[in-house]
């Protein structure tokens, strides 16, 4: 089992910067890859970034140059930097776990970014 906590979202006007965190706890695969989902009203659940466990790391077209995913393997943690709010980025961001076995969701954090 895995837990992931997030951390960070809240109301930003547009063009302001919020940091997401994610910690994840329990067993920890060395071969893994965490990322940021996030889900508006009324729509699907999307990737926005993802980052494998050697540093590979992927994102939507709708968030390059904006937003940019890190982690602290040590500490099992990841973050997601996102410059240049938009009111379109306005969702739950949901933190994500997998390994070769399993994956995990956290409980989600709301990202709210005013016009």
């Amino acid at each position: 089992q895995v837990q992931l906590v997030e951390s960070g979202g809240g109301l930003v006007q547009a063009g302001g910067s919020l940091r997401l965190s994610c910690a994840a706890s329990g067993i920890i695969a060395s071969v893994r890859t965490m990322a940021w989902y996030r889900q508006a009203p009324g729509k699907q659940r999307d990737l926005v970034a993802s980052i494998t466990s050697s540093g590979t790391t992927n994102f939507a077209d709708s968030v390059k140059g904006r937003f940019a995913i890190s982690s602290e393997n040590a500490k099992n943690t990841i973050h997601l930097q996102m410059n240049s709010l938009k009111p379109e980025d306005t969702a739950v961001y949901y933190c994500f776990y997998r390994d070769i076995t399993f994956n995990f969701w956290g409980q989600g954090t709301q990202v709210t970014v005013s016009s």
